[in-house]
């Protein structure tokens, strides 16, 4: 199964898959309201607001496994991304990222391997998976801020239009 056949559901519960963003550069996102590194929601946004007319979307993954730092049901989770970081990119529903029970998307992001050549295990809350519209997938761990120069060059470098 390809990356785009991966059923996926909203924050809302409804069916999705990647497979809606084909053609648009995604960037996925395992996100969390109460870690030291939720202000990158604001750099997320700011990156969704630059690049959405250009074929960009940011999904986030709501998960808990990282220190219960996203303990919140699906509309506490809606409501807190809404109303603290205006956030209006596509938010999928929380799931687990490593572990027997890691979700499918998971299992096939967490196989590519970061710059510097680890692949494996979801190191923490804000991890990236940069997906070109050819479905090539580049690895930006944690610490990566949105606004820092090596994921907006390869933004930039993925967007189709």
């Amino acid at each position: 199964m390809s990356l785009k056949e991966i059923p996926l559901n909203t924050l809302k519960g409804e069916p999705t898959s990647l497979a809606d963003y084909d053609g648009k550069a995604v960037l996925v996102v395992n996100v969390a309201s109460k870690c030291g590194l939720t202000p990158q929601y604001t750099g997320l946004e700011a990156m969704q607001a630059k690049y959405a007319q250009r074929g960009f979307s940011v999904i986030g993954v709501p998960c808990n496994q990282f220190g219960g730092q996203e303990p919140g049901s699906a509309e506490e989770i809606e409501e807190f991304c809404s109303a603290t970081y205006g956030v209006t990119f596509p938010m999928l529903e929380k799931v687990e990222v490593n572990g027997d029970n890691r979700h499918p998307l998971y299992d096939e992001l967490t196989a590519v391997a970061d710059s510097e050549g680890n692949a494996g295990d979801i190191q923490w809350n804000f991890e990236k998976f940069l997906i070109a519209p050819d479905g090539t997938v580049t690895r930006f761990r944690p610490m990566t801020a949105p606004e820092d120069e090596a994921l907006v060059s390869a933004v930039e470098a993925a967007l189709p239009n």
